[in-house]
């Protein structure tokens, strides 16, 4: 997987993770992909909530200690 933009979001508390993984998405072409790591734990329901409103698509999610890893494709 060609990940197209890399998003460093650790040790931000909600509702920031989304703001800023709205905001790089933004600067993306549809189809690219955008990976997003977080630490917020709120995360887990938020960002896959999003990715579906926004019409994104979560290609992977994977929690390794106290990171989470998204996979974004944008729609």
């Amino acid at each position: 997987m060609n990940i197209d933009l890399q998003l460093d979001a650790k040790g931000l508390a909600c509702p920031m993770p989304i703001v800023r993984t709205k905001k790089a998405i933004d600067t993306l072409e549809a189809g690219q992909i955008l990976e997003v790591t977080v630490t917020d734990k709120g995360s887990l329901a938020d960002i896959p909530a999003w990715a579906n409103a926004s019409k994104n698509t979560i290609l992977s999610q994977e929690v390794n200690g106290e990171e989470i890893t998204f996979t974004i494709q944008k729609g």
